[in-house]
């Protein structure tokens, strides 16, 4: 490392997993520079998936999922007040107190908010509620604890999904709206999306695909219920807004950077594009709040949120951060994901929503038990298990090496099916809540793989 990009002043914007993994990682590489941390939360950084698992299940209290730290990091720690604008002549970070923080590189990891109901009257009806933050969750846990009638979840993917479990588990009514045609089909496509439906009705929750909730109702400023677009009613005491999330760019309006309501754009080494496509050499994004190249999945734009992706693109951001260019690496790990829900666990691998076709390549539909591998054009590019889980690293090397598809018999016990049938992903359109995986961009003509060097 260079002594220039060994000092300085380093600024990171988000001071949450991809934050502090971040900074970490700054510290590690030999960053001995000025460290600042900027965090609209008044917390330092904790866990977001036990949230709306442990959590909603009474197991752990939201005060109690902090991230452990993995060395110390030496860094001023700006919590509680937010970034508000970027000055990319001078700079600065505006902050919402008037500070303008000096930087020489910045990393943007500002992340994502639960969308809100988009009618603010009804948003503000005592029992509307979102989960997003842990003050969000502990609200809603205390909600639960005091034993409501009935919950009604509007958005049926991981999150509305994951929450719909949780109450179902501790015994309450739920009603669970979904735009489009099944729970989690905007991340898994139609087979698996089939089979989340019929599980969630095995377990009582009173599904409603195909509908969208219309108003939601009041009296004496509480929520009483909601009507639906099919003409339904139901009552209700509490409604969680599932409807996905909102990347953090507004206070990037004014930055000239290639920000908006997708995220911020970057290269495949988590450099900000400028507005005009010119890639800046001092500003950096990294976790839920980032788009990227990805070369495996034909250099589609990538904007992924999930925990993995989160850390391994920070890690690679504090590296290019403070290492030369000929040293810089790319942010190329495969996507991964897991849920835990009505009893399975779900874990995923690449992007299933980036397919044309889907074969049940180990185990079945009817056990509940199995791995879902995807293609696109004739290779793999997902696998998806439930209950199944130690074999995806075997799928994750066919993806990274662009594996035909569908794929040569890798389970030791033979598949119900093997016959590849459409992956039904749906147009985001459709869907109540946005995809897990967004994609967008053009398809060059050439195939990449990945090479491991084990």
């Amino acid at each position: 490392m260079s002594a220039e990009r060994r000092d300085g002043r380093i600024v990171i914007v988000g001071a949450s997993l991809a934050g502090l993994r971040a900074a970490e990682t700054l510290r590690e590489e030999g960053f001995a520079g000025s460290l600042t941390l900027v965090g609209d939360e008044p917390r330092p950084p904790y866990d977001r998936p036990p949230l709306s698992k442990q959590v909603l299940l009474g197991r752990v209290d939201a005060r109690d999922v902090g991230l452990p730290s993995r060395r110390e990091v030496d860094a001023e720690w700006r919590l509680g007040v937010a970034a508000v604008g970027l000055d990319p002549v001078e700079k600065r970070v505006l902050l919402a107190d008037g500070e303008r923080l000096p930087f020489d590189r910045l990393l943007i990891a500002t992340g994502t908010r639960a969308r809100p109901w988009p009618n603010p009257g009804e948003a503000a009806l005592d029992g509307v509620m979102t989960l997003r933050t842990a003050d969000d969750a502990a609200r809603l846990a205390e909600r639960l604890d005091a034993g409501p009638r009935r919950v009604l979840v509007i958005g049926a993917g991981f999150t509305g999904s994951e929450i719909a479990s949780a109450c179902r588990e501790r015994g309450f009514e739920v009603t669970v709206a979904e735009r489009g045609p099944s729970p989690l089909v905007g991340a898994l496509g139609g087979a698996l999306g089939a089979l989340a439906a019929t599980l969630q009705r095995a377990h009582g929750v009173d599904l409603r695909c195909g509908v969208t909730v219309t108003a939601l109702k009041g009296s004496n400023g509480r929520l009483t219920g909601a009507e639906f677009s099919d003409g339904g009613r139901i009552e209700a005491d509490i409604a969680v807004v599932a409807l996905g999330a909102v990347r953090n760019t507004e206070w990037l309006a004014d930055a000239g950077l290639a920000a908006g309501p997708r995220g911020v754009a970057c290269d495949a080494g988590c450099r900000a594009f400028n507005m005009y496509g010119i890639v800046t050499d001092d500003v950096f994004v990294a976790g839920d709040v980032a788009r990227f190249p990805h070369p495996l999945f034909e250099y589609q734009i990538l904007a992924l949120e999930h925990w993995g992706n989160a850390v391994a693109q920070a890690e690679v951001a504090a590296h290019n951060m403070v290492s030369p260019g000929p040293l810089r690496r790319p942010h190329l790990t495969v996507p991964a994901f897991w849920s835990s829900q009505f009893g399975l666990n779900i874990k995923s691998v690449g992007v299933p929503t980036f397919s044309d076709q889907v074969v049940i390549a180990q185990g079945s539909l009817r056990e509940r038990r199995l791995v879902a591998v995807y293609g696109y054009r004739g290779r793999v590019t997902a696998a998806v298990s439930v209950n199944r889980a130690k074999w995806l690293e075997y799928y994750e090397r066919l993806i990274e090496t662009a594996a035909p598809f569908p794929p040569e018999p890798g389970a030791a016990d033979p598949p119900d099916s093997g016959v590849p049938v459409p992956s039904d992903v749906p147009s985001p359109q459709t869907l109540s809540h946005g995809p897990t995986v967004a994609l967008t961009g053009h398809l060059p003509d050439r195939r990449l793989t990945l090479v491991r060097h084990d």
